[in-house]
């Protein structure tokens, strides 16, 4: 897929002369679309509005988008055609084994790489000198959802867990983080039937979902919430899926209840309130904190051509030199041990569910 976002309202002469960027997002199976959706959307907005307020120095900015659909050979691909396209940047991109692709590539092209979505902690081999990351690393997260876990009295946690470098680093972190309070995780195939018997006789209080979306993660939680025996037993999917529209439908209510980590404060700044009521007109729906990486991300890498022009070394050396008022809070960057990257200071993490009075209706449970 190979789509360009219009200079809407930019004041440069056409767009021949715009300062491109290349948007790598996953819009197609299996790649996580929704997530993707929401992600372009953001990026979109954020270009939209950086043009309506006259783009880079009166130039436009256009984002030429790339379907990744979760494929790190395909993502790679689209970084090579963007490279040669001029694009001056690359940003976007969720799913973290795709991330990793990516941003290899682009450090050996010398292109700077602004990740928006991928918590993977080590999103590169070695430190990277153009890669920045906005979302905090996944070891960060996953931490504060083992404390929740812990608060909530569950010590005997089950995972179904998909064969990944990244659901992998997740029980990891899950892992250390709880077996000094007495935790432990035992895992289980990634299949509804298998699930369902290994937490009958497990013993587990809690199962958390490590597996793609929909497939199988959606049947597994189904599954679950049909089968007596598991009566009392908490669904968890600390990757998201939930934050999702298609969660609020599925059967016997078992998209709701069901917690999950996102990267939002209590209540939005100004800024980040404006840029909601815009995403939602946008997407018709409320939009995901991924929505608000993908508008952080743009917003990032128009101040950066602003102030070091459109030239990829002198914005892969900036990051440490950029202070962004973005929807979530001010972004810095900073090295971060064990990630290879420029890392953004982490926003506030939430642990929420959709509630099972109101499926439509998202609770907090655990702040961190």
């Amino acid at each position: 897929m190979s789509t360009h976002t219009p200079a809407s309202g930019a004041t440069g002469p056409d767009t021949a002369s715009a300062v491109r960027i290349g948007a790598l997002v996953p819009l197609t199976r299996p790649g996580w679309t929704e997530a993707g959706r929401h992600l372009l959307a953001g990026l979109e907005l954020a270009a939209r509005e950086t043009n309506d307020a006259g783009g880079i120095d009166g130039r436009p900015l256009e984002l030429l988008v790339r379907d990744t659909a979760a494929d790190p050979e395909r993502a790679a691909a689209a970084v090579d055609e963007l490279a040669a396209l001029g694009v001056v940047a690359l940003a976007g991109e969720y799913h973290s084994v795709v991330a990793r692709a990516v941003a290899a590539r682009a450090e050996d092209l010398g292109l700077p790489f602004l990740c928006s979505s991928a918590v993977l902690d080590a999103l590169t081999d070695a430190p990277a000198r153009g890669v920045a990351r906005l979302c905090p690393p996944q070891s960060h997260g996953w931490r504060i959802y083992a404390d929740f876990l812990l608060g909530a009295g569950h010590r005997r946690i089950a995972v179904a867990a998909q064969p990944s470098v990244y659901w992998a680093s997740g029980v990891r972190v899950l892992r250390d983080h709880l077996t000094p309070h007495g935790g432990d995780v035992l895992e289980l195939d990634a299949e509804p039937g298998a699930v369902c018997d290994g937490l009958a006789e497990g013993g587990a209080t809690a199962l958390l979902l490590l597996a793609g979306h929909p497939e199988p993660a959606a049947p597994i939680a189904t599954a679950v919430r049909r089968d007596p025996r598991l009566t009392g037993v908490l669904v968890g999917a600390p990757a998201g899926q939930p934050e999702f529209a298609p969660w609020a439908s599925l059967p016997d209510g078992a998209g709701a209840g069901v917690p999950f980590l996102r990267y939002l404060p209590e209540r939005l700044a100004p800024l980040g309130a404006r840029v909601e009521t815009a995403l939602r007109a946008s997407l018709g729906e409320a939009p995901s904190f991924v929505a608000f990486e993908g508008y952080d991300t743009v917003t990032v890498l128009a101040e950066a051509l602003r102030t070091r022009g459109p030239d990829r070394a002198r914005i892969a050396a900036s990051w440490a030199r950029l202070a962004v008022e973005g929807t979530r809070g001010t972004i810095r960057f900073s090295r971060a041990p064990g990630t290879g990257v420029w890392q953004a200071a982490p926003p506030p993490v939430q642990v929420a569910d959709r509630d099972p009075a109101r499926p439509d209706r998202f609770r907090v449970l655990h702040t961190g």
